[in-house]
């Protein structure tokens, strides 16, 4: 294995990031049910069917939300391959362990013994544990959908213009952008390191090169955010984001509208 592995393999990942966000915004402009929609009706249909999520106890209720939700990235030709990748296998991953205590905790019925190690699964158990899996799914799947099929910019629009603070579409839109930034500088610093060094650097020489790289990007976000916000002031920037686009509503947006806000209210009131 390659010395620089550690350090490779994290730049790599960082890219790959970046390429994964090209690609989302690209997707965003193709046509789709989604994106012929209004981002303010696009983003009120989707938070009302995650609230619907996160008030159902039932999993007749949550799985019927989760098939909406797969319809809706099939109809704005959002790649189910990319979901199953980036959402659905993570997300399994991370709330199958903290669902997993759940089936050995949660008292009733036994399904399954294992007399040897002394734990049994319940049927309760095995619901609560399907419950909070699928429920995370569900509402990873839904937001994952609406920032696939709308850019970024015009989510934190849709978001203002609903009454958001400005401070907060502000911290949003600026991380974003910062987010890809250091990225491309630390890709930058590592490729002109490496183009110096000379030999094989052992571990601890990597690890010290690997900390003096983080206080460096970290003074130079610091120095950026500063040259930054003095370039915006100077150009009128008053805590207000602007856009060129603007929203207007058609009878479409009243439609797709009234057909979000039902489903989630009948999953909501299915699923009590």
């Amino acid at each position: 294995m390659s010395q620089h592995s550690f350090v490779e393999s994290t730049i790599r990942g960082f890219t790959r990031a970046v390429s994964k966000a090209l690609q989302a915004e690209h997707a965003a402009t193709q046509p789709g049910l989604l994106q012929h929609l209004d981002p303010r009706v696009r983003v009120i249909g989707i938070f009302s069917l995650v609230i619907s999520v996160i008030l159902c106890r039932r999993l007749e209720a949550i799985a019927a939300i989760f098939l909406i939700a797969v319809a809706i990235a099939v109809a704005s030709r959002v790649s189910l391959k990319s979901l199953a990748k980036r959402v659905w296998l993570v997300v399994l991953g991370f709330s199958g362990v903290i669902a997993l205590p759940a089936l050995f905790l949660t008292p009733g019925e036994p399904l399954f013994t294992a007399a040897a190690l002394h734990l049994s699964v319940s049927v309760q158990g095995l619901r609560t544990a399907a419950l909070l899996v699928l429920r995370v799914e569900t509402a990873a799947t839904l937001t994952t959908v609406l920032v696939l099929s709308t850019a970024w910019t015009h989510i934190l629009k849709a978001l203002r213009s609903l009454r958001l603070p400005a401070e907060v579409v502000t911290m949003l839109a600026m991380t974003h952008r910062y987010v890809f930034l250091l990225i491309e500088t630390a890709n930058q610093m590592f490729e002109s390191r490496q183009s110096r060094a000379v030999g094989i650097l052992s571990a601890s020489e990597q690890r010290k090169m690997t900390a003096r790289t983080a206080g460096v990007l970290l003074s130079k976000s610091i120095e950026l955010s500063h040259e930054v916000y003095l370039a915006m002031v100077s150009r009128g920037f008053r805590g207000e984001v602007r856009l060129l686009t603007d929203f207007r509503l058609r009878p479409r947006d009243y439609v797709g509208l009234t057909a979000f806000v039902f489903s989630s209210c009948l999953a909501a009131w299915m699923g009590r």
